[in-house]
């Protein structure tokens, strides 16, 4: 992909005088390229960082084949410049499809074929397989985050593309967005918070916060767990060994089989975060009789004191196994360290029963098409009436006894 202005080198793109304040815009097409020190401090000062961001997560994603041209995730990191220091980035990936994505566009691909349009490619600023809200427009300031949407735009339309997405943003980018004329979207997570001023003493203490027929559920699917001879141990950073990561690869796998799928992420991916990133991740191993048989991969950030709900398998069936390695082990640990916040991931309103609630999560479009554009508009316009319909209408089924102090 290039613009109609750039010069293309072999290992990036150059767009100069494309933005406001003598800017200087890059594609790169490889995140080793853009300078990993600056990206993180651009990230670091971000309103939502996450390590999901980090320039050793997005390197990883491709340097082991989990995030590339042939899996249609074709890269083109964008950063912004001023006087050789970098101000502004974002991971910025040409799509050939919507998978991977959790924002879910099917049926405006399907209304462009159906009118003889091409929607793909299309662009997109996101993590690849992450539904994760956090920071996308990484920049210095306002005025950079602005030339950094700008860029995506004129890079859209210098290449002639149907439009471009930013999926899962923080509220700068929505705001920075929602000015600039981009197209608003939300969905819904679920997510749980340690209770405020006072954290949950312990995994007891947050079961009585909860009404009694909750309680009494959880309390029995942990019952037959435990009744199955079921036994847990919690692994974090260099304690996660390489067999460990090898059998929750083969638990992870387990589950892409299950649903008659393939795997988005290779081994090699996980191993290049033990190798660099491996403070960042818990690992929760069930056993029985000494056989390990599930397995629950839970993301760390310990610096805000976040967890992020990520992969799972099990390599046998046991009652409310899943319940057990995905949602109260987890929340059992964030309690006992301290943790603010365990983000379950996309979708499940099962998750309110175990004491996640919802979070309208948000992503912003822009479509070239002017006609099509006012049709998704209108679009989301209801769409957005009857998402908040539905989270005002979980919100009044909340799981817990009273809202106060949490």
């Amino acid at each position: 992909m290039t613009s109609k202005k750039a010069e293309a080198t072999n290992a990036e793109e150059n767009h100069k005088g494309e933005a406001p304040d003598d800017y200087v815009i890059r594609l790169h097409h490889d995140v080793a390229s853009v300078d990993a020190p600056g990206w993180d401090a651009l990230l670091a000062a971000s309103l939502r960082p996450t390590p999901f961001l980090s320039h050793a997560y997005l390197d990883a994603l491709h340097a082991s084949g989990s995030a590339t041209e042939d899996a249609g995730w074709a890269p083109h990191f964008l950063t912004l410049e001023r006087t050789g220091k970098l101000v502004a980035a974002c991971p910025l990936y040409l799509k050939a499809h919507s998978y991977g994505e959790y924002v879910f566009d099917w049926a405006w691909a399907d209304a462009y074929e159906r009118h003889g349009l091409a929607y793909y490619p299309k662009l997109l600023a996101a993590v690849p397989f992450t539904p994760v809200p956090g920071s996308r427009l990484l920049a210095r300031d306002a005025p950079a985050r602005r030339a950094l949407l700008a860029a995506i735009e004129s890079i859209a339309r210098d290449n002639d593309l149907s439009s471009a997405h930013l999926l899962f943003v923080d509220e700068a980018d929505l705001e920075a967005a929602g000015t600039q004329g981009w197209l608003i979207r939300s969905t819904v997570q679920f997510h749980w918070r340690n209770r405020t001023p006072l954290p949950y003493r312990d995994f007891d203490e947050f079961l009585a916060g909860l009404q009694r027929d909750k309680r009494k559920k959880i309390l029995q699917d942990r019952r037959h767990v435990a009744d199955a001879g079921i036994e847990f141990s919690a692994l974090t950073g260099a304690d996660i060994t390489q067999p460990d990561w090898d059998f929750f690869y083969e638990c992870y796998g387990a589950t892409y089989r299950a649903h008659h799928s393939t795997p988005y992420l290779t081994r090699r991916f996980f191993a290049l975060m033990s190798e660099r990133m491996p403070e960042h991740w818990l690992l929760f191993i069930a056993t029985r009789g000494g056989r390990r048989i599930a397995s629950s991969l839970v993301a760390l950030d310990p610096r805000h004191r976040r967890a992020f709900g990520r992969y799972w398998g099990a390599l046998e069936w046991v009652p409310c196994l899943h319940f057990e390695a995905c949602y109260y082990q987890p929340l059992a640990w964030c309690i006992e360290h301290g943790y603010e916040a365990f983000e379950g991931g996309a979708q499940g309103e099962h998750k309110m029963a175990r004491g996640l609630m919802p979070v309208q999560t948000w992503s912003a479009h822009w479509l070239s098409h002017p006609v099509f554009s006012d049709a998704v508009a209108r679009f989301l316009e209801r769409e957005g009436q009857g998402v908040q319909a539905y989270v005002d209408e979980l919100a009044e089924r909340s799981p817990f006894k009273s809202e106060p102090g949490r």
